[in-house]
């Protein structure tokens, strides 16, 4: 059985969209990347901190998921890491209205040791410091590295940022950010020159419009599943990664037709994640439904061409 790490935030949301408010609730990308990843066959454990305003039955949900919570530092007389959003109309845009780093702003990661050999390690985006201290922590080199980043590690740690995407296998960002990384408004040029900075494979995330796969010459374009409703986008993200290393982790397979297949798992989960307020709908999610929705990507995306 594969063994998956996953560094990332564990804590508080606070939510508004046009359909309604959340209040304080459980978030965080670390939350959001383990509940994705325990739909699979594997060994997971999440790193990161919270303070001791936490409350057990958010832990307990993890450990019932076999997430191995050991790397979870709790820190007495802390505050758990909190933001609060609102939503526009469109769901496409948001306001963070407020963001308190708390234990969050001196978080060390300490991996477990048990996790210090794992197969693949999904760096959810932190500073890219912290990123890069996991991996120095690996007893050998993984499989894979996977890690997550966004526009303000650029605006702000750019020399470190660079030092971590170095050293990684997969790099996942979302299309504005790939441009502005790169100076290049063509997402394929934008690959090209990542690919130079030293990630094999480059996944860009374009929201409802889904997400495209480069490796070298190769690309492979993943629709998102039209949705009815689209209540809560807060972690899509998240749970896409979450799917992504969940199911190469499980297969235990590195090559370009498994991180394909690793693209739609990715999609299909995030796509379930968007229809509740944060995790609620990933906490009560069947495996018959996933199978089923997996099978509406397969209908969406495959087909015969008559050729003359």
């Amino acid at each position: 059985m594969g063994k998956l790490l996953i560094v990332g935030s564990v804590a508080f949301d606070d939510i508004e969209t046009p359909f309604g408010k959340s209040d304080k609730i459980l978030g965080g990308a670390g939350t959001f990347i383990g509940l994705a990843a325990s739909q699979f066959n594997l060994e997971s454990a999440v790193v990161s901190v919270v303070g001791d305003d936490f409350p057990q039955e958010y832990l307990d949900l993890f450990t019932e998921r076999n997430i191995d919570i050991s790397g979870i530092e709790v820190v007495q007389g802390g505050k758990t890491f909190y933001w609060k959003g609102k939503y526009h109309n469109d769901l496409n845009s948001r306001d963070t209205l407020v963001t308190e780093l708390n234990t969050m702003a001196d978080f060390n990661p300490i991996v477990p040791n048990n996790f210090k050999d794992a197969d693949v390690v999904m760096l959810g985006n932190l500073h890219p410091n912290i990123q890069l201290g996991v991996i120095d922590q690996m007893e050998q080199r993984p499989k894979l590295i996977i890690a997550d980043t966004m526009n303000y590690w650029m605006n702000h740690t750019l020399d470190e940022l660079m030092e971590m995407i170095s050293k990684i296998d997969v790099i996942t960002i979302n299309d504005e950010e790939a441009r502005q990384l790169t100076n290049e408004y063509s997402l394929v040029k934008a690959a090209a020159k990542i690919h130079e900075m030293g990630p094999k494979y480059v996944v860009i995330k374009k929201g409802e419009h889904g997400a495209l796969l480069f490796h070298n010459e190769h690309v492979f374009f993943a629709p998102a599943l039209p949705l009815k409703e689209v209540f809560d986008p807060t972690g899509a993200g998240d749970t896409f990664a979450g799917g992504f290393a969940g199911h190469l982790t499980e297969a235990q397979n590195i090559s370009f037709e498994s991180l394909k297949n690793a693209i739609i798992h990715g999609s299909n989960l995030a796509s379930f994640c968007v229809e509740r307020f944060g995790t609620e709908r990933m906490l009560n999610l069947k495996k018959e439904e996933v199978r089923a929705r997996l099978m509406q990507f397969k209908e969406l995306t495959q087909f015969n061409i008559e050729l003359t």
